[in-house]
C-alpha cells in the first residue's frame, strides 16, 4: 500500500514536472503573439491608467480642500464633490496657460539654439586659440572634444521635427480625443469614490487573509501610499517651483533661453542627486556657448546657491520626511532604477527604495525582538532550573 502510494507520488510529480515544461515551451514559442497580444491590451488600458496617474497627482490637493472646505457648515455635505471640481478647473487652468505662453516660447528656443548652435561653437572656439599655448583649455584633450563637435549637427537633433518624434511615443496614448475625455472621467470617479475603493481593498484583503497578515497588508499599504504620494506630488511641486525661480534669476541676469533652461532645470531636479547636476551642467555649457565665460560663471554660481536652498529649505518643506534614507541609498537607487528602467526608473527609484527598506526594517525588527524573546524564556527556563535545584538540596539537608 504504501510502496504504492510513494509510486503514485513519483508519477504525479513528473507528470507535474513535464506539464510545466510544456507549458513554458508553448509560452516561449508563442512569445510574440503574447507580445502583441500584451501592447494591444496597453493600448486599450491607456485612458485608465493615465486616469489613475493624473487621479494619484490630484488626490494630496483635493484631499486637503475637502478638509478645509469640510469645516464650513453650509459646504461640508458637498466638499469632495467642490473640492474635486476646483482641484480640475485649477488643473486644465495650469495646462491651458502652459499650452498658451510655455510652450511657444520653447519652440521657439529650441528652433533658435538648433539654428545658431553652429556659430555659438565658432565663436567659442575662436576665443579659445586666442588663448596662450600653455593655457588649460587649450589642451589636447579640450581640442580633440572641439573638434568632435564640429561635425555635430544639433539641428539633426533639436528642431521640431525631431521634438515632435520624441514626444510622439510619450503622448501617443491620449492622441485621441476619446482617449483623454475618458481618462479624465476616470481620474474624476476615482478622486470621488475613493472611500468606496478603499473600502471594498479592505473588506477583500479581511476575507483573504488572516487578521494578523491583513493588519500588515493595511499597515504597508499605508505606509507605502503615504510615501508614494508624498514624493511624487512633494517633487512635481518643487520641480515647479524650482524652474520658475531659476527661470526669473536667469532672465534677471539677461541669459539666453532663460526660460526654457528654467524648466529644463526644475523637470530634471525631479530625479534626486543626478538630475540636477546634469541640468546645471549642461544648462552653464549652453550659456557658455550663448553668453560667454563670464555669464556662465555667473549663471552656476547663482543656481548652484539656489540648488542648496533648494535642498536645504523648500524640497524638506515640501517633502517632508516620507523618504528617510541614506543619500548612499539614495545614489544606488537612482543608478539602478536608470540602468534598468531609464528616466521613470531613477524618479521611482528613490520611493521604491524607501518601502523597500521599511520592510527590511521590520524584519529586522521582529527577528531581533523575537530572538531576545527566546532568549529571556531560556534564561528564565534556567533560573526555574537552578530554584528547584536549590529547593531539592534544601530538603534534602532538612531530611
Amino acid at each position: 500500500m504504501k510502496e504504492g502510494r510513494k509510486n503514485a507520488k513519483k508519477w504525479l510529480y513528473w507528470f507535474s514536472l513535464a506539464l510545466a515544461l510544456i507549458i513554458i515551451y508553448k509560452v516561449l514559442d508563442s512569445f510574440s503573439s503574447i507580445g502583441n497580444w500584451l501592447a494591444n491590451l496597453s493600448s486599450v488600458l491607456a485612458p485608465f491608467i493615465v486616469g489613475i496617474i493624473i487621479a494619484y497627482i490630484l488626490y494630496l490637493p483635493s484631499k486637503k480642500l475637502e478638509g478645509k472646505l469640510s469645516k464650513i457648515k453650509i459646504l461640508k455635505k458637498r466638499s469632495r464633490g467642490l473640492s474635486v471640481f476646483i482641484v480640475y478647473v485649477l488643473f486644465f487652468a495650469i495646462i491651458a496657460m502652459l499650452i498658451r505662453f510655455v510652450v511657444p516660447l520653447l519652440i521657439d528656443s529650441f528652433k533658435d539654439l538648433a539654428n545658431n548652435f553652429q556659430s555659438y561653437y565658432v565663436g567659442i572656439r575662436e576665443k579659445i586659440m586666442e588663448l596662450p599655448e600653455d593655457s588649460v583649455l587649450k589642451s589636447e584633450y579640450v581640442m580633440n572634444s572641439l573638434n568632435s563637435v564640429t561635425s555635430l549637427k544639433i539641428e539633426d537633433y533639436i528642431n521640431v521635427d525631431r521634438i515632435s518624434a520624441y514626444a510622439h511615443g510619450i503622448i501617443s496614448f491620449a492622441s485621441g480625443i476619446f482617449d483623454i475625455f475618458v481618462a479624465v472621467i476616470v481620474s474624476v470617479y476615482l478622486l470621488l469614490e475613493r472611500s468606496e475603493i478603499v473600502n471594498f481593498f479592505k473588506k477583500f484583503s479581511k476575507a483573504a487573509f488572516s487578521k494578523d497578515v491583513h493588519k500588515n497588508v493595511a499597515k504597508y499599504f499605508n505606509k507605502s501610499n503615504e510615501i508614494f504620494c508624498n514624493f511624487l506630488v512633494g517633487q512635481l511641486v518643487d520641480a515647479i517651483v524650482v524652474g520658475v525661480l531659476t527661470s526669473i534669476a536667469m532672465s534677471l541676469m539677461g541669459v539666453k533661453y532663460a526660460v526654457m533652461l528654467g524648466l529644463f532645470i526644475g523637470l530634471f531636479n525631479m530625479i534626486p542627486y543626478f538630475g540636477a547636476i546634469i541640468a546645471v551642467g549642461i544648462s552653464i555649457f549652453i550659456t557658455l556657448l550663448t553668453g560667454g565665460l563670464p555669464q556662465a560663471v555667473e549663471m552656476g554660481i547663482v543656481i548652484i546657491i539656489l540648488q542648496q536652498v533648494d535642498a536645504n529649505i523648500i524640497n524638506p518643506k515640501i517633502v517632508g520626511d516620507s523618504v528617510k534614507i541614506s543619500p548612499l541609498l539614495v545614489i544606488f537607487a537612482v543608478t539602478i532604477g536608470g540602468a534598468y528602467f531609464g528616466v521613470m526608473g531613477m524618479f521611482l527609484g528613490v520611493p521604491i527604495a524607501a518601502i523597500i527598506k521599511l520592510l527590511m526594517d521590520d524584519y529586522i525588527e521582529f527577528k531581533n525582538s523575537k530572538k531576545s524573546k527566546s532568549v529571556k524564556q531560556s534564561a528564565n527556563s534556567e533560573e526555574e532550573i537552578v530554584k528547584e535545584k536549590i529547593a531539592a538540596e534544601n530538603i534534602d539537608k532538612k531530611k
